[in-house]
C-alpha cells in the first residue's frame, strides 16, 4: 500500500483521481484546496486529512515526513497554471508525481521539471488516459500494421458547452488555463500524435473566447479539428436529446467509435503507474508544444483547409471583454 496526497480535491476531475487510489489498494494521508466543497473525499478516504491553506497542508507533510511517515506519490488536479509549481513541490517533498493533464503550460517547463526530476531522483507521471482506451489502442495498432504510405484523413469535433461560470473562473482566463485548445483539446492532440506520428505542418484558422480550428498535418494523417464550449454550435438533432456535449471523430469515411469506457480510465492509469508502466514527462512535450504554438498563432481565417464548423457565426464574450 502506497500513500498519496492530493492538491486540488474540489476540482472536477479529483473524484477520478480518489477513485483510483482507493481501486489500485493505496491510502489518501491529506489533501488541498483552497475551496471546501470537497465531502467527495467520505465516498473514499473519510480518516484523509484536509486542508484549505497551503501553508499548513505543506506544515502538515513536514510532519508526518519527520515522524517517519512516507509520501509515496502527490497526484495533482490543480488549476493548469499550478501544474509546475506543484509537480517542483511534490519532487522536493520526497514523493513521485502524478499530474493531470496539461502537465504545463509551456514546453520550456518541462526541461526545468527534468532538471528536478534528475535532482530529486523522483518521477513525474502524466495522466494520458487516451491511450489507455481500447478503441485509441486498437486504432493505432491499425494504422502500424496497416499500408506504411498511407496518410489518413482524420476529422475531430469536440463540443462541450460551458455556462457563464467558465468566463469567471481560471479556466476563462487564457494565461492560466492555455485558452480553448490546450484545456479541452490536449488529450486529444496527444492522441493523435501518438497514433499519427509527429506534427509537420500546423493551421490555425479560428481561435477565440469560446472555440479553436484548424488543421494539423501528421506524419500520417491529415487532421481537420474544431473544438467549443459554445452550446450553440452543438447539432440541433444532439440539442433535441437533451445532450450538451457533442463528440465526433471520423477517420476517412467512417466514424471512429469510442464513447464508452472512460469511467475506468484513471483507475488503470494509476494501475499502470504502480506497475512501472507510467507515462513520463517527455511524452507530453510533443502535445504540449503544439498547443502552445496554436496559442501563440495568428488565425489565419476559414480557407479550402478548414473544418466544417470553422465559419460557424461567432459569438460575443458573455461579458463583453474579458474581465480577468
Amino acid at each position: 500500500m502506497k500513500n498519496f496526497v492530493l492538491i486540488g480535491a474540489a476540482g472536477y476531475i479529483a473524484p477520478r483521481h480518489m477513485q483510483a487510489i482507493k481501486v489500485t489498494g493505496n491510502n489518501l494521508l491529506a489533501a488541498f484546496d483552497p475551496f471546501d466543497s470537497v465531502g467527495i473525499i467520505d465516498s473514499h478516504f473519510p480518516d484523509a486529512d484536509f486542508f484549505t491553506e497551503f501553508e499548513r497542508f505543506d506544515r502538515h507533510l513536514e510532519k508526518l515526513r519527520r515522524n517517519g511517515v512516507k509520501i509515496d506519490y502527490v497526484s495533482i488536479c490543480s488549476p493548469n497554471y499550478l501544474h509546475d509549481a506543484h509537480c517542483r513541490f511534490g519532487m522536493r517533498l520526497g514523493a513521485d508525481v502524478i499530474c493531470e493533464k496539461p502537465i504545463v503550460l509551456n514546453p520550456w517547463n518541462i526541461e526545468a521539471l527534468k532538471e528536478i526530476q534528475d535532482e530529486t531522483d523522483r518521477k513525474i507521471f502524466n495522466i494520458l488516459q487516451l491511450r489507455l482506451h481500447k478503441s485509441v489502442v486498437a486504432l493505432k495498432e491499425e494504422v502500424m500494421n496497416g499500408p506504411q504510405d498511407k496518410v489518413y484523413d482524420f476529422d475531430l469535433t469536440y463540443l462541450t458547452s460551458r455556462g457563464k461560470w467558465y468566463y469567471t473562473s481560471w479556466k476563462g482566463d487564457i494565461v492560466k488555463s492555455g485558452g480553448i485548445a490546450t484545456n479541452i483539446g490536449v488529450h486529444f492532440f496527444d492522441m493523435l500524435i501518438w497514433i499519427f506520428g509527429s506534427v509537420v505542418e500546423n493551421e490555425v484558422h479560428v481561435h477565440t473566447h469560446d472555440r479553436a480550428s484548424g488543421y494539423l498535418r501528421l506524419e500520417r494523417a491529415n487532421v481537420k479539428w474544431f473544438l467549443s464550449i459554445n452550446y450553440d454550435v452543438i447539432p440541433e438533432a444532439v440539442k433535441a436529446t437533451g445532450k450538451r456535449t457533442y463528440r465526433s471523430l471520423r477517420i476517412e469515411d467512417r466514424e471512429f467509435e469510442f464513447s464508452d469506457g472512460f469511467t475506468e480510465l484513471h483507475n488503470k492509469s494509476y494501475q499502470e503507474i504502480m506497475d512501472g508502466n507510467g507515462f513520463n514527462i517527455q511524452e507530453s512535450l510533443a502535445a504540449i508544444q503544439l498547443v502552445h504554438d496554436i496559442r501563440h498563432q495568428k488565425p489565419m481565417g476559414v480557407t479550402e483547409r478548414s473544418h466544417h464548423l470553422a465559419s460557424a457565426e461567432a459569438s460575443e464574450h458573455p461579458f463583453g471583454h474579458s474581465i480577468k
